[in-house]
């Protein structure tokens, strides 16, 4: 009967080593070529160490310079508008990187029907989420040690202002002056307004929608934010405390007028602890 038992154990041994064996030769994904269309998912190929494995990238991917300024990786555009699937699919990628906010689901369907692995991420706004997006980038490229890229979001943070009152913080979108666009609730740039330690001044409508006088007096910012490229699109700060109704406010009226990288603030990528600790201070300087 010991004999029986043995040789019974010894076959369920072997039994297990062939499953493992099997389950370690189960293929990865293949990832000599990568088209990144996410800046904040470049940003985790590249400080995981994967940007020599870059062959495209969208226009968001502007970090770091390195990838920028890349002659071997390939600027395909905007994903939302003018992306060429054509030209893509020229550069023979193994793998395709991007995520829901960036997709239509034309263009999702399109990159799948490709034939290509096409992996698409759901990005939540928060520090809990730009840690997950890491975790499953990680994931996707076969790497295991990415905790460090985690820690360095908390770590980045350290030292914050606390302020008695948030601030309210009213964001425009602009492209000159005839395109201005306000951010309101459920946007990326809320959440990194909400990470800083201040408060959107819309509440009232979700996403972006045109700036008018009236929702700049309503909302009644103490402080003014856009994008450095924004500002210039409208002759810098003088220009922006020029655009009807910010005279109205507290912020026009303390020019508390803030700019800061576009990508840096909306990425939620591995620099997002560095992002809300230089909005948190730029904050702190103009608060009353």
């Amino acid at each position: 009967m010991n004999k029986i038992t043995n040789f019974m154990a010894l076959a369920f041994i072997l039994l297990a080593a062939v499953s493992c064996k099997n389950e370690d030769s189960k293929p990865k994904n293949d990832i000599s070529r990568i088209v990144s269309l996410n800046g904040a998912v470049t940003e985790v190929i590249a400080a995981l160490g994967y940007e020599k494995n870059l062959v495209g990238r969208d226009v968001t991917s502007t970090y770091p310079e390195s990838v920028k300024n890349s002659e071997k990786i390939e600027d395909l555009g905007h994903v939302s508008r003018g992306l060429s699937i054509e030209a893509l699919l020229d550069l023979k990628p193994t793998i395709i990187f991007g995520t829901e906010k960036d997709m239509t689901p034309d263009l999702q369907s399109k990159l799948k029907g490709s034939g290509i692995t096409t992996i698409i991420f759901k990005q939540d706004f928060s520090a809990p989420g730009a840690k997950k997006l890491i975790a499953d980038v990680a994931a996707e490229l076969n790497h295991e040690d990415f905790k460090a890229l985690q820690d360095k979001i908390d770590t980045d943070r350290q030292g914050f202002t606390k302020f008695e009152k948030a601030p309210k913080v009213l964001f425009i979108y602009a492209r000159g002056a005839n395109m201005l666009m306000v951010s309101g609730t459920g946007t990326p740039i809320e959440g990194m307004i909400q990470l800083a330690g201040g408060a959107n001044a819309v509440t009232d409508f979700a996403d972006f929608k045109p700036l008018t006088p009236e929702a700049l007096i309503k909302g009644n910012p103490d402080v003014i934010l856009l994008f450095e490229s924004g500002a210039q699109s409208v002759n810098g700060i003088e220009g922006v405390l020029k655009i009807p109704g910010v005279d109205k406010t507290n912020a026009g009226k303390n020019k508390n007028i803030i700019t800061m990288d576009g990508g840096l603030l909306t990425n939620f990528g591995p620099r997002t602890g560095e992002a809300a600790k230089a909005l948190n201070q730029l904050l702190s300087g103009h608060a009353k």
